[in-house]
């Protein structure tokens, strides 16, 4: 099929220069609040979404994590385990969908909070935005999205393509981890590029950054008044956040200290922010050079 053909189904081209095709009307997740979780790799998103997670079911809410990595571990402090994928499952049954239950693919975490690991493709050989696609398809086949109040989604690392991009076309506010150095900020430029190609023909839009393992956060700050973005929270560069994830468990299942209590209060605060509604920024990313000379870096 000829995706620019105007006569195929799905022929809306996501943005200048995009090849990937629109989404169905009817994958579309309706009655949950949607977040899609950003960053460059190894920042902390899946840590970050995991307790964003815990903190919206601590506030009485039912949370589903979809984690869009095929790592799987976006989801393990929440389950203690890493549980089996999609794509594993589908695979399982020569990926006839219809044989699968839902207890085959999704699983029960901390609080209440619904775990699904996409998983992806062999390296090399496919393309993440289609298993994202399945996940959405199996989840509304078995009804699984009807009793959900919010969906993470956590995605892996920059966005360079449109299947890394695929979960912006089902999220309501797309969120960015970063740290507060140059890596992070490159990544979090070309995120809100791809957050803003995507908002030309779908509801996403940015809501934010989260600074993350970073005692300051100057450069943030400085980058994002700079495109017209905001910070949403900080947490900061605790040892206790980096040993929960090695305790296998979440923040809210650590031994209280002042920093862990801090850290704990702030993830609620930015939940409940999240549920009242973010207004959506207008940011306008910069070009690739301009952020070098932005930052100083030579």
């Amino acid at each position: 099929m000829n995706l620019l053909d105007p006569r195929a189904r799905f022929s809306q081209p996501d943005g200048e220069g995009s090849m990937q095709v629109s989404l169905d009307p009817r994958d579309e997740i309706k009655g949950a609040k949607v977040f899609a979780v950003y960053g460059k790799g190894g920042i902390g998103k899946s840590t970050t979404s995991s307790n964003l997670s815990a903190a919206f079911s601590k506030l009485g809410h039912r949370v589903l994590q979809i984690g869009c990595d095929p790592k799987h571990d976006s989801t393990f402090t929440l389950t203690k385990k890493l549980m089996p994928t999609v794509i594993d499952v589908l695979e399982s049954v020569e990926f006839h969908a219809e044989e699968l239950r839902p207890e085959d693919y999704m699983f029960e975490g901390y609080n209440g909070v619904m775990c699904v690991e996409a998983g992806g493709p062999p390296a090399g050989t496919g393309c993440g935005g289609y298993v994202v696609g399945q996940t959405v398809k199996l989840l509304k086949q078995h009804h699984l999205l009807e009793d959900t109040d919010v969906v993470i989604f956590d995605v892996l690392g920059d966005v360079v393509c449109g299947g890394f991009a695929a979960p912006l076309q089902h999220a309501e506010r797309a969120l960015v981890v970063a740290a507060n150095d140059f890596d992070s900020i490159f990544a979090m430029n070309r995120i809100v590029a791809a957050i803003g190609a995507k908002a030309k023909n779908y509801n996403v839009r940015l809501a934010g950054v989260i600074a993350n393992r970073s005692a300051a956060t100057d450069e943030i700050d400085r980058f994002s008044e700079a495109i017209g973005m905001k910070r949403l929270a900080h947490f900061r560069d605790v040892d206790a956040i980096r040993r929960s994830r090695l305790k296998k468990c979440t923040l809210f299942e650590m031994e209280p200290s002042p920093e862990v209590v801090a850290a704990q209060q702030e993830y609620l605060r930015l939940a409940q922010m999240l549920w009242d509604g973010v207004d959506p920024v207008a940011a306008n990313p910069m070009k690739d050079r301009d952020i070098f000379d932005f930052l100083g870096f030579e």
